[in-house]
């Protein structure tokens, strides 16, 4: 009995032991991959492009981040105060070519809600508000009389801006040329628009230029020509009549229907007499405005990703075709001074050309580059139809088929930047247009939103890293506001406004509070950064 018991005893320490024994092994283990684990958090932690890592501190301490609009698409109050009509009101008036309803007479009503957008604008931290004057509010027949309301106005957001920290980055021309000068020389295909292009900005520096050190002469010179004076299908809505969008990613039944114009030679014309006028109001600034005001003046275009469809020779020639004739029929000039060869083969004597004095003008003209990007394309060769070259069209002389590329999470900026700095060197760029469409009325909680901001500013932050001069980048856009293509039907805004609501609220989506905790450094919400790091694909823009 005795002995039972010890043997019992013995047992019972040994299966004790084994125990303690079990327990520190699993307590080891346990440790183990808790140091394992804290290891593979520091990783994610560090690594670049990952929810965790992107942060406002990897970019330079002078970098600008900011949201941008225009003034037709913002401002309303259209026949308020003496502005008088632009070519884009004629345009939203009459139908805007039959691809959607709606105007800007009131749109998202800014010029009445000026003091509520630039308090959101401070709530999320802005650095900078890009935005646009229209020059037909503050000069109304484009030429003469300045209109003091309008100046008033456009004084009071600036000041307000600046009372709250944050920089005015002013486009003077974004697509609203006024009326007047339409009707007396058809705008841009005059060279009499230099004069008054300059003149006006020379109102703008005079009046604004204390304050404001950023300024844009023109915006999307390249999309300009194309849709308004080649297509048709933006203001002031020229283009020959036989002219289809057959060879784009649109409707291929769609013709626009104009009335006037010539798409053989006007969009050559309006790029030519806007690059001149650009020149010319930089020249202006350079030599009366800058030893004073110490600004800076940069040219917008809009840049896409171009591939190849195939790797066939025939799609390659194709691709380099289609950057010359819609990125170096802007950069070219105001690098080189001259348009691409490519375009003086394809195009003759269609093409203007510089004299020596505007060609040594051009390439002194920009302190920096603004770009716009939303998306890629693929490039077909597409040869014209005609052999005769004055019988072509400037899709014909540009002669490709542009194919929506169907990429998830497409952030493709890194090719366009690459090929800038490879082809016209590395001067400072603003990235001022870049955003994601949703349908207008679809939810608040915008993810696919959130995620292609996320993406896109990590593959800024990797860019600048590599050595491309980025300067700033600006999201389109701060409201929901009326669309060149769309309308009121699609949005890219980080507020929703409610167009039947009379006092149009304007509602933060969460892309709103996304970009205002990054801006912020402040922590994500959790269900944010899980969601960011879902692989989920973004959907397809509508």
């Amino acid at each position: 009995m005795h002995i039972s018991l010890i043997n019992c005893q013995k047992n019972t320490a040994e299966s004790r032991s084994k125990n303690n024994m079990a327990l520190i092994l699993k307590i080891f283990a346990l440790t183990e991959l808790l140091t394992i684990a804290t290891v593979l958090v520091v990783i994610i932690l560090l690594l670049p492009g990952t929810a965790y890592s992107l942060s406002r501190d990897e970019f330079p301490s002078d970098f600008v981040f900011g949201a941008s609009t225009s003034a037709y698409q913002v401002e309303g109050a259209a026949n308020e105060d003496g502005r008088k009509p632009s070519i884009w009101d004629t345009f939203a008036h009459g139908g805007n070519a039959n691809m959607y309803k709606g105007d800007g007479d009131v749109a998202c009503d800014e010029y009445h809600k000026y003091k509520e957008d630039v308090q959101l604008m401070a709530n999320i931290s802005l650095d900078a508000y890009r935005f646009s004057i229209s020059w037909s509010r503050l000069i109304p027949d484009g030429k003469g009389q300045i209109n003091p309301k309008g100046l008033q106005y456009y004084n009071n957001l600036i000041n307000e801006l600046i009372s709250h920290g944050i920089q005015p980055h002013i486009t003077l021309h974004h697509w609203d040329l006024p009326q007047a000068l339409e009707d007396e020389y058809e705008g841009w295909i005059s060279k009499k628009i230099v004069k008054d292009f300059t003149a006006y900005a020379d109102v703008c520096f005079r009046e604004f230029g204390d304050r404001v050190k950023y300024w844009t002469t023109l915006n999307e010179a390249n999309m300009q020509a194309m849709f308004g004076y080649a297509l048709g299908i933006i203001p002031p809505q020229r283009c020959s009549t036989s002219t289809s969008t057959s060879t784009l990613s649109l409707d291929p039944s769609f013709v626009a229907n104009c009335s006037k114009g010539n798409s053989s030679t006007e969009p050559y014309l309006a790029v030519h007499h806007m690059l001149l006028a650009h020149a010319s109001a930089a020249r202006l600034y350079n030599k009366k405005y800058k030893g004073l005001q110490n600004g800076f003046i940069g040219f917008n275009l809009l840049t896409i990703g171009f591939v190849p469809l195939t790797n066939t020779s025939d799609d390659i020639i194709a691709t380099r075709r289609a950057q010359d004739f819609i990125m170096g029929w802007i950069l070219n000039p105001l690098t080189f001074g001259d348009y691409p060869d490519t375009m003086k083969r394809n195009v003759g004597s269609r093409l203007p050309s510089f004299t020596e004095k505007e060609s040594n003008l051009m390439k002194s003209s920009i302190d920096f580059l603004g770009i716009n990007f939303y998306n890629s394309l693929y490039v077909k060769n597409y040869p014209p139809e005609s052999k005769n070259m004055e019988d072509r069209d400037y899709m014909q002389d540009m002669a490709v088929e542009l194919i929506t590329r169907l990429i998830e999470n497409d952030t493709s900026i890194d090719e366009v930047l690459d090929s800038l700095k490879n082809g016209y060197g590395n001067f400072p760029i603003y990235i001022h247009e870049n955003g994601y469409k949703t349908l207008r009325n679809s939810s608040l909680n915008d993810w696919p939103r959130v995620k292609y901001l996320h993406k896109y500013i990590g593959t800024i932050a990797n860019a600048i890293r590599s050595g491309s001069n980025i300067k700033g980048y600006f999201v389109w856009s701060l409201l929901d506001l009326f669309e060149i293509l769309s309308g009121y039907e699609g949005s890219f805004g980080l507020y929703y406004i409610d167009l039947n609501d009379p006092n149009l609220k304007r509602q933060p989506k969460l892309s709103a509070k996304w970009y205002s905790n990054f801006l912020k450094n402040k922590p994500m919400d959790l269900k944010i950064t899980m969601e960011i790091e879902n692989d989920t694909p973004l959907p397809l823009e509508n």
